[in-house]
C-alpha cells in the first residue's frame, strides 16, 4: 500500500484505537461501500469525538486483490480478540460525506442516535470524511468556558428567580451539555426558547422522544408550556445583552413549537412591543401555515423548516406526520414568504440519500418554487442501516453524485442561496445580500 493513502483504523472491546497494515480507509453510502482518498477527507475537526461501533465490523481495501475485506480480528492482539469498526461524531459546522464502512452482525442493536462519519489515519493523524459548510464558531466547544456558563446562570437566577424556563436552559446547558443553551447564558450568539411538549412528527431519528424505546433519547423534553412573559424575559434578557442575537424557539429538547402557537404569539409580541433589535426565529416542522402567518404578523422574522427529504414518500416515511401533510409544508414556506420573511431549510442530510440524483432533483425542484433563502445542512443522527430500511431507499452506485458535488451543483443552481448551519443573525444575512 502506498504511503499516502488513508489507513483503516479499528478498536478493540477496550475501546483502544489503531490502524490495520496494508488496509485502505473505507466510507459508505447506503450500503454501499467506496474506497477513500485524500481528496475524500479534512483533518478531524477540534470538538469531534471518536466512537467504537459495537456489533460491527469494520471494511477495509485491499489494494492487492483489489476487493473490500471485513476486519474480524485485532491484526495486534496474540488471540485473535474481535475488533469493531469506528466513526466519528463530527463538531457542528460540518456535513457528512461517507458514513463509517462496515457490516452488522446478526442481531446488532440499534445505534444511539449520534451521526457516523468515516474516519481514519492519514499522515498520522485522524482524517475524517466531511466538508465544512459553516465557518461560525457558534457551537465551537473551544469557547465555551464552563466556569463563565455557571456564572451566567447564577446572574439569571438572581434576576429571574421565578422563571421556570431559565431553569429548564440551566439543565440543557450543565446537563446535557447544549450548546445552544450554553451560548444563552455566556450571552452571545443565539439563544433557545424551547416551549412544546407536544408534537404531531413521529420522527424515527426523534432526539428527544423514542416511545418504543429501541434506542435511548440524547435529551429529554420540556414537561410544560412556559408562559408568554417567561419566554419574553429569556428572548429579552439575551437580546439585550448581545449585539447581534438570534432567540429561536424549536430546540432539540422539545417537540412542535407550532403546538404552543398561543403562547408564542403572545411572547413575540411582547418581545416586539419593547424591542425591535435582533432576529426572532422559529426552527418548525412547519405543519400549520395559519399560525405561520399569524406569528410573522406579531413580529416573527424567520423560520427554519426541517425537512429530511423533498420527496412526500421519503419525508413521510420519516416524519410519520400526525394531522398535517406535506402540503402543509409548502404552505407554511409560501406564508412565510408571502409576509417577508427569511426562510431557512434545515435539511437533514446523509449519504446515500441526500446525494441521489432522485432526491438532488426534487430538492432543486423545492428550492426553485418555495424561493427558499438559505439550506443548513444538518448531518442526521441516525443509525444509517436503519435509516435507509425504514424509509425503503437502495439506490445504485451510478445514481449517487457524491456529497461534496451535490454541495458544489447547489452553489452553482442557486448563486442566491445562503449554505450554511446556524440561523443567520441580521448582519449575516445583511452582509450575504
Amino acid at each position: 500500500m502506498k504511503k499516502d493513502n488513508p489507513q483503516i483504523i479499528v478498536a478493540n472491546k477496550k475501546g483502544e484505537i489503531y490502524p490495520v497494515p496494508e488496509m485502505i480507509a473505507c466510507g459508505m453510502k447506503a450500503g454501499l461501500f467506496f474506497k477513500l482518498s485524500a481528496k475524500d477527507l479534512i483533518e478531524l475537526p477540534s470538538g469531534s469525538e471518536l466512537f467504537a461501533m459495537p456489533d460491527r465490523k469494520a471494511i477495509g481495501y485491499d489494494a492487492d486483490s483489489k476487493t473490500f475485506i471485513r476486519i474480524d480480528k485485532d491484526p495486534y492482539s496474540k488471540n485473535n480478540k474481535e475488533c469493531f469498526a469506528v466513526s466519528a461524531f463530527v463538531s457542528p459546522g460540518y456535513a457528512i460525506t461517507y458514513n463509517s464502512c462496515y457490516t452488522e452482525k446478526k442481531g446488532a442493536r440499534l445505534l444511539p442516535l449520534f451521526s457516523y462519519a468515516a474516519v481514519c489515519l492519514y499522515k498520522d493523524k485522524f482524517y475524517v470524511a466531511a466538508v465544512r459548510v459553516d465557518k461560525e464558531l457558534r457551537q465551537d466547544l473551544r469557547f465555551m468556558n464552563i466556569s463563565k456558563i455557571k456564572a451566567g446562570i447564577r446572574k439569571t437566577r438572581m434576576l429571574f428567580p421565578q422563571n421556570r424556563l431559565f431553569r429548564h436552559l440551566e439543565k440543557c446547558a450543565l446537563c446535557y451539555s447544549c450548546p445552544a443553551a450554553k451560548n444563552l447564558f455566556l450571552s452571545r450568539y443565539e439563544a433557545p426558547l424551547p416551549t412544546s411538549p407536544y408534537c404531531n412528527s413521529r420522527c424515527i431519528g426523534c432526539i428527544s422522544y423514542q416511545p418504543d424505546k429501541r434506542c435511548s433519547i440524547t435529551q429529554p423534553r420540556i414537561k410544560f408550556i412556559p408562559k408568554p412573559e417567561e419566554i419574553a424575559e429569556v428572548a429579552l434578557f439575551h437580546i439585550d445583552n448581545v449585539k447581534d442575537p438570534v432567540v429561536s424557539f424549536g430546540q432539540g429538547c422539545e417537540g412542535e413549537p407550532l403546538l404552543a402557537g398561543d403562547a408564542i404569539e403572545k411572547a413575540i409580541k411582547i418581545i416586539r412591543k419593547k424591542t425591535k433589535k435582533g432576529i426572532i426565529n422559529l426552527n418548525t416542522n412547519a405543519s400549520r401555515p395559519y399560525l405561520i402567518k399569524r406569528l410573522f404578523s406579531a413580529g416573527l422574522n424567520s423560520i427554519r423548516v426541517s425537512l429530511n427529504s423533498a420527496q412526500k414518500d421519503y419525508y413521510d416515511r420519516y416524519y410519520k406526520p400526525k394531522g398535517y401533510g406535506f402540503s402543509d409544508v409548502i404552505g407554511s414556506i409560501k406564508e412565510a414568504k408571502t409576509a417577508g420573511g427569511f426562510v431557512s431549510v434545515n435539511y437533514l442530510s446523509i449519504p446515500g440519500f441526500t446525494d441521489s440524483r432522485q432526491e438532488f432533483s426534487a430538492f432543486n425542484n423545492l428550492i426553485r418554487t418555495a424561493n427558499v433563502d438559505m439550506i443548513q445542512l444538518r448531518n442526521l443522527n441516525i443509525d444509517p442501516a436503519y435509516y435507509f430500511e425504514s424509509i425503503r431507499f437502495s439506490p445504485e452506485r451510478d445514481e449517487l453524485l457524491g456529497m461534496r458535488e451535490a454541495i458544489k451543483m447547489l452553489k452553482v443552481n442557486f448563486p442566491h442561496l445562503m449554505l450554511g448551519y446556524f440561523n443567520p443573525s441580521r448582519q449575516r444575512i445583511k452582509a450575504y445580500q
